[in-house]
C-alpha cells in the first residue's frame, strides 16, 4: 500500500513563504562560473528524482555526472528517499531539494574530483509561479550554477500553450533555435530550446543560480544527444532503472 503525504497546513505554508523569499534574495541570475567560457566546462551534473508507480512518497534520488565533450558518465549516485513533506503548488522543492543536497554533499565529500561546475535539474528554474523553482532553490544551497530543464511549459504570466507551441512550429527549424518565452509583464522566463536537429519537441530552460538564460542554452546544446541534455536523460534513465531492479529484486 501506498505511503500517504502529510496534510500541508497554513502555519507551513507560511514559513516555506518566508524561507523561499529568503534564499531567493541569494539567487543570481547571470553568470558566475567557475571557468571563463562555457568551452572550459568539463564536468556536468544533472539530477532527477524518480517516485515509484502509484506512490507518491517512496521514490529514488539519482545524481549523474557526465564528463565533456564524451558525455561519458564518471559518476552517479542513486538512494530510495521518502517524501513526505506535504505537496503545496509552488513549494515542490522544499518535498525534493532536501534529498538532492544530500546527493550533492555526499559527491563532494567522497569524490571531490568529480564535482559538477554546472548542474542541470529536471526541472524548472526561474520558470515558476514564484520565480524560484527547485533548480533555484537547489543552485543556492550548494553554491553550485544550475539550470533548469522543464519536459512541459509551465502556464505562468499568462505564457499559453498553444501560442507557444506555434512559435515551436515556425521558429524551431534548427539545433540551437529556441524561442524567449516572454510572460505578459513583458519578462523573459526562459525559452523554448531545440537542442538537437532530432529533436522534435523542445525542452523548457530556465536560470537557476549563476547562470544566465544564453549560457544555460548553450550548456544544454553542448550536453545534448537528443531532446532531452544527456546529464538529466542519464540521471532519469538510471533512477527508473534503479526501480525496475529494486522491484524485480523484492519479486
Amino acid at each position: 500500500m501506498a505511503e500517504e503525504l502529510s496534510v500541508p497546513s497554513p502555519e507551513l505554508k507560511e514559513r516555506w513563504v518566508l524561507e523561499q523569499d529568503a534564499l531567493k534574495a541569494q539567487m543570481v541570475l547571470e553568470d558566475q562560473l567557475s571557468v571563463a567560457s562555457v568551452d572550459e566546462i568539463r564536468l556536468v551534473g544533472g539530477v532527477d528524482i524518480s517516485f515509484i508507480k502509484g506512490d507518491d512518497v517512496n521514490a529514488c534520488a539519482s545524481l549523474v555526472v557526465v564528463e565533456l565533450p564524451t558525455l561519458t558518465v564518471v559518476y552517479e549516485s542513486h538512494v530510495m528517499v521518502k517524501l513526505t513533506a506535504p505537496y503545496i503548488s509552488g513549494f515542490l522543492a522544499f518535498r525534493e531539494v532536501p534529498h538532492l543536497v544530500a546527493l550533492v554533499k555526499q559527491l563532494e565529500h567522497d569524490a571531490p574530483a568529480f564535482k559538477p561546475q554546472v548542474i542541470l535539474v529536471d526541472g524548472n528554474g526561474e520558470l515558476h509561479h514564484r520565480g524560484f523553482g527547485l533548480a533555484c532553490h537547489l543552485g543556492v544551497l550548494v553554491d553550485i550554477p544550475t539550470v533548469g530543464v522543464g519536459k512541459n511549459l509551465l502556464h505562468i504570466d499568462g505564457l499559453d500553450k498553444d501560442v507557444v507551441h506555434k512559435q515551436e512550429q515556425t521558429q524551431l527549424h534548427h539545433a540551437g533555435d529556441y524561442v524567449p518565452l516572454v510572460g505578459s509583464s513583458g519578462y523573459v522566463w526562459g525559452a523554448a530550446l531545440r537542442c538537437v536537429q532530432s529533436a522534435t519537441n523542445p525542452v523548457y530552460v530556465s536560470r537557476g543560480h549563476r547562470v544566465s538564460l544564453a549560457t544555460a542554452m548553450q550548456i544544454c546544446c553542448k550536453t545534448a544527444l537528443h531532446k532531452l541534455p544527456e546529464p538529466v536523460r542519464q540521471a532519469d534513465l538510471r533512477s527508473r532503472d534503479y526501480l525496475r531492479k529494486l522491484a524485480s529484486n523484492a519479486s
